[in-house]
Order: structure tokens, then C-alpha cells, then sequence
């Protein structure tokens, strides 16, 4: 098909390449996910410096500093803290810290999905990060302003955090607006390890610039996100037709609505009486009530409240934890842990292309999900018990209970929430899919409020107590999924599809 003229990326204006017929939807589609894929890694590393930073602006060590590892002995001995976050309430502070800004997050999510289908996508999604950006910014400009009130930290995470609602929203429905249903799972897997590269990003940022003064971790990923902001604001194609495609989901949508997702979750009621209340031929965006209404939602939306709440700990905690726990009987600097940290990161990133390869094989979402999240529950146990052994132990059993533990959140977050927004009982109605997806993310981040919140208070009593409230939201999380799992059991074992399928070569 011959490309129209584009009209929502001014950068390709210019070139005269993306003017010629040959260009074909793969190199759009791959360009769409370079595009979104940094937007959102640069979301997550603005989103860091505050995990690295806990152990400097917090109540110091209580063991003794002589322990601290020779890579960055000197500048581990000279902090002591910044008010208000270094008495004895200091941890309560900064998990107070973490809920303002993912409760705002969390709150500004249903709101940014309901309006990111109503307007211009990437119009609010560059508006998303530059606010970010700025707002980053002058939480390190803190440092050099001498400011030591709550209220200043708290009121600018609060908009940081409303203006971080507005990428993933944006993001997913990018994505599912240029791919269909044909290894979603895989390719959404390998895209979402944008969280776990920002992640490692912002944490190597943040802590490289630590010893020169905490506001330099916050500074330089802000102006980060603010360049890739510029970035995607000229090249990023919101929809294929703005670039003269066909939408590849249409045409899948037509061709397999048999094995579209409602069909695993045998709600054929259900998908009847909400098919009354919808036009044929709507393309308006689907409401906030209604969208509740689809099959498997609210289990998947649920099941995220635990999971998010579990990853979202690690992402704001352990740092911290690892300053303060010894490895091999020597406490770390804060800047060798929070490069450190960033192991869970890079498991999380296989962990999440494995469970998108996984769910696409065995074409059960739900089933992958509570398979890893059965194996990380002995997992985390393992980290505790043995992670201060040696060095190597900790990295090997940091990575492991990364893999698993991100592995459900990356799937529901991207493969799932495209299924639900795309699937062909809202017949193929491409705008509801960031109400879809802020409805799931937008619930997982109250848990994910909740998880550095609790946090901050148990972990005066010992670190053991936190662990044992991962393993219990760990457990909730699966059993939010164990109806759909087995409906999908059921569905696939009378179809034959697990049995005979890799023997008949599909």
C-alpha cells in the first residue's frame, strides 16, 4: 500500500527517504518499538534516583562504617544523612516518600488512559516527559537550595508522579496500534525490558554521580528524559494508517477471533450482554465502568496490585537493603550497591522475554503467570538465607529472584493488557486500549504504593518480617489467577493443542 503524507512526526518532514513507496511496515513497526522503548526505559531511569539515593539521605548504617568495601571507602564515611530523612523516623519518611509519588502515579493512571484515547498520543505522552523531566530535576535541585521541609519532597514527587502516569498508557497503545496478536507475547516481552534497562540506566546515572553531591542523581536523568522527550516528539507514528499501513490488528482480528482471549476465560454470557451495548462500527473510546466489564480483567488487574507491589519494593528498596545487609561480612558503599542492584534488573529483563516466549508457546497468559510466580516464592526465601554469603551467591540469587519475580509483571503489564484492549468482543475498537491498560497498571501501582510504604516501617523491625510480606502478596497474586489458569487448562487439553502441537510441528 502507498504511504500517505505523515502529519504527526515533524521530523520526518525533512527526509526524503520516508517519502518512497519502498519502505514497508516492518521497518515502521521496528522504528515504533526503538521509539517507545526509549520513552519509557527514560521514564524508568528518572524513576530510580530515589531507591539510590535512600542510603545517603537516610539514618546511616548502625554497623560499623570500617566494613564498608574499598570501591568508594571514602566517600561511604562522609555522609550523615539529610533532614529530614536521617533520624530515627528517617525510613518512615522516605517510604512516605514512595507513596506520594505512587499514589499519585497510581491515581493519574486512570485519568491518563481515559484521555490518552481521546487525543493526540504523542502530543501527551513528550507533554508526560518533559514534566518528568523537570520535575526530577528540582527534587535535585533540593541539594543545592539546602532544602530540608517534607513538604517540598512530598509536593514534588506528587506532580512527578502524575506526570509519570502518562507514559505507559501512551506507550502500550503505541504498540498495540502497530502489532497484532501473532507473538505478541514474545515481542511485547522483549520490549518491556525497557523498564529493566532504564532501571539500570538510572541506577549506573544516579550512582556514578553520587559522591559529587545526591542532586546530581536526580538532575542528570531528568535532562535524560527531557532529550528522548525531543526525540520521540519528532519521529514516533502514533497509528499504521497516519503512515499509509493497514492496522496489522485488523486484519488478524479477522482472522483468528476464535482464539481471541474470551474464549479462554469461558465467559460467553458475558461477552453477549456487553456485544448489546456495542455498535458495530464504534470507534469511540470504550468507558471507564465498561471496561471492568471485560473478561479477565479485574483478575489480571488484581493479580498486578500484588505483583507490582512485590517489584516495585525491589525497585525502591534494595539498594538500601543491600547498604545495609553485609555481603561475605562486608558492608558495601552506597554506590557499589546501587550498581549492584542492578542484577535484578537484568534478570527481570530475561525474566520478562521468557514469559512472553513462553505464554506465546503454550498460548496461555495466565498459566505462564502463576508459574512464575510458584517458583519465586523459594526464590526470595533463598535470596534472604544465603544472598550474604559470598558475592557471587548474592549476584546469582539476585538475578534468579529478578527473572521470576518480573517475569508475570512484564506479561500482564504488556501482552495481557494488549489481548484485553484488542480483543474482538470490542471488535477491534484500537482506543480502548490505553483505558484498558491504565485500568491494569493504574491498579497495579496502588500495590506498588503500598509495597515502599509498608517497606519503610517494617524494615525497623528486621528485614525478615519484609520478605514474609512478598511471599504473601506473592501468593495472592496467583490466586487471583487460578480460575483463568484453569480455564485455560481446560480449553487447551480439549483442543489437544499442549499434546500434539510441537509433534504436528505448529
Amino acid at each position: 500500500m502507498e504511504k500517505k503524507t505523515l502529519t504527526l512526526a515533524p521530523g520526518f518532514t525533512p527526509l526524503p527517504i520516508t517519502k518512497t513507496p519502498q519502505r514497508s511496515i516492518v521497518f515502521a513497526q521496528i522504528l515504533v518499538l526503538l521509539i517507545t522503548f526509549s520513552a519509557y526505559a527514560s521514564f524508568h531511569a528518572s524513576r530510580k534516583p530515589p531507591s539510590i539515593v535512600k542510603s545517603v539521605l537516610g539514618p546511616q548504617n548502625p554497623s560499623n562504617e570500617s566494613t564498608v568495601s574499598e570501591f568508594g571507602r571514602n566517600s561511604s564515611l562522609i555522609h550523615t544523612g539529610w533532614a529530614p530523612f536521617d533520624g530515627e523516623s528517617g525510613t518512615h519518611r522516605l517510604g512516605e516518600l514512595d507513596l506520594a509519588f505512587l499514589s499519585a502515579y497510581s491515581i493519574g493512571m486512570f485519568f491518563s488512559g481515559h484521555i490518552g484515547d481521546r487525543i493526540d498520543l504523542r502530543v501527551f505522552l513528550v507533554f508526560g516527559m518533559f514534566g518528568s523531566g523537570i520535575s526530577t530535576v528540582v527534587f535535585g535541585l533540593g541539594y543545592w537550595w539546602k532544602v530540608h521541609t517534607l513538604g517540598f519532597f512530598l509536593v514534588v514527587q506528587i506532580v512527578s508522579g502524575l506526570f509519570q502516569s502518562t507514559g505507559w498508557p501512551c506507550v502500550v497503545a503505541v504498540v498495540g496500534n502497530w502489532f497484532g496478536k501473532s507473538k505478541r507475547g514474545l515481542i511485547m516481552g522483549i520490549w518491556n525490558s525497557h523498564t529493566s534497562v532504564g532501571n539500570i540506566l538510572g541506577s549506573v546515572i544516579a550512582s556514578s554521580v553520587l559522591e559529587f553531591g545526591w542532586g546530581w542523581s536526580f538532575v542528570l536523568p531528568g535532562l535524560f528524559i527531557i532529550l528522548v522527550g525531543i526525540f520521540v516528539f519528532m519521529f514516533l507514528i502514533v497509528n499504521p494508517e497516519d503512515a499509509g499501513f493497514e492496522s496489522p490488528g485488523k486484519e488478524i482480528e479477522m482472522n483468528s477471533q476464535v482464539e481471541s482471549m474470551e474464549k479462554t476465560v469461558n465467559v460467553e454470557e458475558e461477552a453477549a450482554g456487553l456485544l448489546q451495548s456495542e455498535s458495530s462500527d464504534s470507534v469511540a473510546a470504550i468507558g471507564f465502568l465498561e471496561a471492568w466489564r471485560l473478561p479477565g480483567l479485574a483478575p489480571y488487574a488484581f493479580c498486578l496490585f500484588f505483583s507490582k507491589l512485590v517489584a516495585y519494593t525491589f525497585l525502591y528498596w534494595l539498594p538500601f537493603y543491600i547498604r545495609h545487609t553485609a555481603v561475605a561480612g562486608v558492608h558495601l558503599s552506597h554506590k557499589t550497591a546501587g550498581i549492584l542492584s542492578t542484577v535484578f534488573d537484568v534478570g527481570g529483563a530475561f525474566g520478562g522475554i521468557s514469559a512472553g516466549y513462553i505464554s506465546d508457546r503454550i498460548e496461555a497468559r495466565a498459566v505462564t503467570s502463576i508459574i512464575f510466580l510458584f517458583f519465586s516464592i523459594p526464590a526470595l526465601i533463598v535470596y534472604r538465607v544465603y544472598g550474604s554469603i559470598s558475592m557471587h551467591i548474592n549476584i546469582g540469587l539476585m538475578f534468579l529472584s529478578g527473572f521470576l519475580v518480573n517475569g508475570p509483571y512484564s506479561l500482564i503489564t504488556t501482552a495481557v493488557a494488549a489481548d484485553l484492549g484488542t480483543q474482538s468482543l470490542i471488535k477491534g475498537n484500537s482506543r480502548a486500549l490505553a483505558t484498558v491498560t491504565a485500568i491494569i497498571d493504574g491498579t497495579g501501582s496502588v500495590g506498588a504504593a503500598l509495597g515502599p510504604l509498608l517497606t519503610g516501617y517494617i524494615s525497623t523491625r528486621g528485614w525478615n518480617s519484609v520478605f514474609f510480606m512478598l511471599i504473601l502478596a506473592i501468593c495472592f497474586a496467583g490466586f487471583f489467577l487460578i480460575h483463568l489458569a484453569k480455564s485455560e487448562i481446560r480449553s487447551k487439553m480439549s483442543e489437544g493443542k499442549w499434546i500434539w502441537k510441537d509433534r504436528a510441528g505448529g
